[in-house]
Formats: structure tokens, C-alpha cells, sequence
């Protein structure tokens, strides 16, 4: 299986319309299975059209600290959160956590092994859906107040492994925090989604250096390109200092709010837009491996 994760910088980009319109093409030629690892605000299936999801499994992947009645000698463990979860309880004369803020990370129990004891929480949710294309949909959901997003996104990713595909389209969250450097570890190719503004541009040379990192190869598409050609000339001559292919250059039409509207993938509401999007996969550095 190839894995192709498209990410960005910064959010509203266009990521994920990219990533459905990618999805749908490569789907016409080869198996595939999309991946939505933005499991803090997952919007893939919208753009697929997917208004229900009815087998839903709930998992746990992180771990949340309890107190018990022998922590009354733990008053020690007020300094060490990092994250202000622990408070005292007077009345109590016992230490008080705050479910909301805890991340599990196991600090306090260190401190206070007797007094605090860490269990696994059900944390999220995940998914899989048949699209109307013909390839499968997986995706996860944190829950409301809930952590661990990088390690729902492990999840969610073994969960689309176990299909018999050629391809995984992921599509990352935005930024560079663990669902995103989860989303990208393992990926065959990075397609990293920007658009002509002074914090797109900022945001993704920081999204690059954690590809980097994984010594990923990757290539830039500039959406909305025509909204401010100036600063796309910026872009293009950064990726030409950076020796960094650019996959391709999407204008900015009204066909992609009438897709999103539609709940449609914008290449099956205005099929001129194939020809682009073709043009992305064969630019796709790994193509000769499975991408054309």
C-alpha cells in the first residue's frame, strides 16, 4: 500500500476539497481507502457527501488520573502538573482533578503512586463508510473535552491498513501538533496545500521542516492562486530556493462553493477541473509506483 497525506500549514486552505478531488480520480484507476486524520474537526465526509454513519466503535487511547483515599499525603503533587489539573479540596483533604485538563500523562502518579491511579478512557470514536465512489471512508472523532488526538489518529490509520488497497489518501489536520505528525508518519509522499498569504506561507515552511524530519519527499500545490499573484510569485520562488516541485496551481472559482454546497468533490461539479487535478497525481513523485 502507498500512502499519499495531504496537510497544511494553516486551516481553510482547501485541504480537504484537494483531498476529496484526489480521492476521486485516483479511485477511477486503482483500490483506494481515504483516510480523514483530523479527528479534532473531521470535515472529509462533508466534501464526500455523507450525511450518516452507522457503524460507529468507540475506543480508548489515553489515560485519565483518579484519587483515592491514601493521596491525602500527596499534597506534593500540586507543583508537578504541568497542565494545572491538580487542585486541593479542602473539606476533603484530598487532591482534586480536573478531568477536563488531565492528559494522562502520569506525572502525578510518580509522585503519589499510592494516592493516584491512571485509567484508560474512551476517548473517541471511529468510523468507516462506503462513499458513492466507490472507495471507503475512515475517520475518527475526538470527543468533546477529550485528549490524545495523535494516538485516536494511530487508530484510525491501522483501521483503513486492513483494507486490500493500492492507495491511502490521508488527509491531515493543519498545523504541526500530533495529529498531524501522526498523519504523516509512515507516508510514502506529503502533497502540502498552501495559498498566496503572508501566514499560509509562514505556516507551511513549519509544516515542511516536520516533513522533513521523516524524510518524506513532498510538493506544494498553491490554492487560490490567482487571489493575490504577487504573493504567489513569493511562494514560487521560496519552493525554487528550496528545490520543491509544485505539483500544481488551483484558481479561485465559485465551482468550489457550489461544491461544498453540494456536498460534492468540485471535479464531479465542474469536470474541467479533472484535467488539473490529473495533472497533480502525475506530478506526485512517487507516481510510477502506484500513484498514476
Amino acid at each position: 500500500m502507498q500512502t499519499i497525506t495531504i496537510l497544511s500549514g494553516k486551516g481553510g486552505v482547501g485541504k480537504s476539497s484537494i483531498a476529496a478531488s484526489l480521492a476521486v480520480l485516483l479511485a477511477e484507476k486503482k483500490r483506494i481507502v481515504a483516510v480523514d486524520c483530523d479527528v479534532d474537526a473531521p470535515n472529509l465526509s462533508l466534501v464526500l457527501g455523507i450525511k450518516k454513519f452507522k457503524k460507529k466503535q468507540k475506543i480508548s487511547t489515553n489515560y485519565k488520573a483518579f484519587v483515592n483515599e491514601k493521596a491525602k499525603s500527596c499534597k506534593k503533587i500540586l507543583d508537578v502538573c504541568t497542565f494545572s489539573a491538580i487542585s486541593w479540596n479542602k473539606k476533603k483533604n484530598l487532591p482534586e482533578i480536573n478531568k477536563f485538563l488531565c492528559e494522562g500523562c502520569g506525572a502525578c502518579q510518580l509522585l503519589c503512586p499510592q494516592g493516584i491511579e491512571l485509567k484508560k478512557v474512551e476517548n473517541a470514536i471511529i468510523s468507516e463508510v462506503k462513499t458513492k465512489y466507490g472507495f471507503s471512508l475512515v475517520f475518527g472523532q475526538l470527543k468533546m473535552g477529550e485528549s490524545g488526538s495523535g494516538k485516536v489518529v494511530d487508530v484510525v490509520k491501522k483501521k483503513a491498513e486492513e483494507k486490500n488497497v493500492e492507495i491511502m489518501v490521508v488527509d491531515s489536520a493543519a498545523g504541526i501538533g500530533c495529529p498531524v505528525i501522526a498523519s504523516i508518519r509512515g507516508s510514502d509522499f506529503v502533497l502540502a496545500v498552501t495559498e498566496p498569504t503572508p501566514s499560509a506561507l509562514s505556516d507551511l515552511k513549519r509544516s515542511l521542516q516536520v516533513v522533513e524530519h521523516f524524510g518524506i519527499p513532498y510538493g506544494i500545490v498553491i490554492n487560490k492562486y490567482d487571489l493575490n499573484k504577487k504573493f504567489t510569485k513569493k511562494i514560487e520562488k521560496f519552493a525554487e530556493r528550496s528545490k520543491i516541485p509544485i505539483l500544481g496551481k488551483i484558481p479561485y472559482r465559485k465551482d468550489f462553493v457550489r461544491a461544498i454546497v453540494k456536498m460534492k468533490p468540485v471535479v464531479e461539479v465542474n469536470p474541467r477541473f479533472r484535467k488539473m487535478f490529473k495533472g497533480i497525481i502525475n506530478k506526485i513523485g512517487h507516481y510510477k509506483t502506484g500513484w498514476k
